[in-house]
């Protein structure tokens, strides 16, 4: 039998099974937006999958231009994005499904007059890489060049800080 997970402000401090409010979650934010990813500390992560919610103001991407060794997928709940994939712009919004099989370069970038809520789910195979892409870096998402190590890329964001679930 599955033990039920021990939360702490919204924070599984235990493994097992839980029920959480994503408003009594535990937010972080930063400039580049605010972010939810439902796991713990101290080796309280989910194996198979990463989920979170992303909340991002126009013009703040969600991540670096990345791919991934495993597939990532993405549902806009709120608001309006542009997709950058495989080096293309996209417009996205609300209801519009984003699938990258294994590989598929790409990020996700806020647009529009007001905040996106991105649904993001991840399978969990490996590190990601951060290629170098010039309409990424136009958008203030990705590498600024061929071999920048992807910390300093996210350093210009600032440190992410607890904070309370954002007003949607």
């Amino acid at each position: 039998m599955v033990p039920e997970a021990t939360l702490e402000d919204g924070v599984p401090r235990t493994d097992g099974w839980f029920v959480v409010n994503a408003r009594d979650a535990r937010w972080q934010h930063n400039e580049m937006g605010w972010y939810c990813n439902f796991e713990g500390d101290d080796g309280v992560r989910f194996e198979q999958l990463g989920i979170n919610l992303n909340v991002l103001p126009p013009g703040s991407p969600m991540a670096m231009y990345h791919e991934e060794p495993g597939q990532e997928d993405f549902l806009v709940l709120r608001g309006e994005c542009v997709l950058i994939v495989e080096g293309e712009e996209r417009p996205l919004r609300q209801w519009d499904f984003v699938h990258c099989p294994p590989q598929t370069k790409h990020t996700i970038v806020g647009a529009g007059s007001g905040p996106s809520l991105v649904l993001a789910v991840g399978a969990r195979k490996g590190n990601a890489t951060y290629p170098y892409d010039e309409t990424a870096a136009r958008y203030g998402a990705g590498v600024e060049s061929e071999g920048q190590h992807p910390r300093d890329a996210y350093a210009r964001y600032g440190e992410l800080e607890t904070v309370p679930a954002p007003e949607l």
